[in-house]
């Protein structure tokens, strides 16, 4: 069917938006996909399902650690282990143009337990497995905002920028047993729910087209191409490496 036939993987914030897209993606090179969210991915699976993939709907919230547990648990036992990993899930799109000074403790610590720590958490649970079997891979998604920064939005750069660091050393840390981490960042994607953040779309669009080398807006598909490769045996020699997919905004 494809280059990732059988192998399970697991896609955090699969139940909408960009998160589903990877999902439909994967599945659509035969993975056996996991769509893992806070909210029902059921309906996301069904599409792959009806699209003669494999997909299948489990419950989690990632900032919770007996939640990413139980998760992770009743993966290995459904699928025998966990071949790849996305660290999709993260607060963006629900979140409010505000000032710094006007964010709150709050807030902050919501954005960076899902953001930061969920990624932290789904990397301890699944390392032992892939660590037995000897391979695996990682796929952490980041964001081009953490590269340039962008204002209102400081906590979430702020956890993007996180994510980019810890990528670099938990490769160092996981190397030697076969398991490879990586980030992707997409720039500012016009996915499903992205769309409904309202006035602000726009304007972020409009932005992004006029410090963008090709000038059209980004969507989830522009980003197929790049989860494939990161997620096939094509990366086997690639570890802690940022990977931009942002049509020229940002180069590094």
């Amino acid at each position: 069917m494809g280059g990732l036939d059988g192998r399970c993987i697991l896609v955090t914030g699969a139940g909408r938006g960009i998160g589903k897209a990877y999902a439909k993606t994967l599945a659509g090179e035969g993975a056996r996909v996991v769509l893992a969210d806070i909210i029902d991915a059921g309906p996301a699976a069904a599409e792959i399902t009806a699209a003669g993939g494999e997909g299948r709907a489990f419950h989690v919230d990632v900032s919770d650690e007996a939640s990413v547990g139980k998760l992770v648990q009743d993966v290995v036992e459904a699928y025998g282990g966990v071949d790849v990993l996305v660290n999709n899930a993260a607060l963006w799109a629900d979140l409010k143009y505000k000032p710094f000074w006007e964010q709150t403790p709050e807030e902050w610590d919501r954005v960076l337990g899902v953001n930061v720590k969920g990624i932290f958490l789904l990397c301890r649970e699944v390392f032992p497995h892939m660590r037995a079997q000897g391979s695996g891979k990682i796929i952490n998604i980041g964001s081009i905002t953490a590269e340039y920064g962008i204002t209102g939005f400081l906590h979430y750069v702020t956890s993007k920028g996180a994510v980019h660091g810890l990528t670099r050393a938990l490769a160092r840390e996981v190397g030697e047993y076969g398991i490879t981490v990586n980030t992707l960042a997409p720039g500012f994607t016009l996915s499903e729910k992205v769309l409904e953040m309202g006035d602000f779309v726009g304007k972020a669009d409009e932005r992004s087209h006029a410090t963008r080398c090709l000038k059209r807006s980004e969507y989830p598909q522009d980003v197929q191409g790049t989860i494939i490769y990161l997620a096939s045996p094509a990366s086997d020699f690639m570890t802690g490496q940022l990977i931009i997919v942002d049509g020229g905004v940002v180069f590094t």
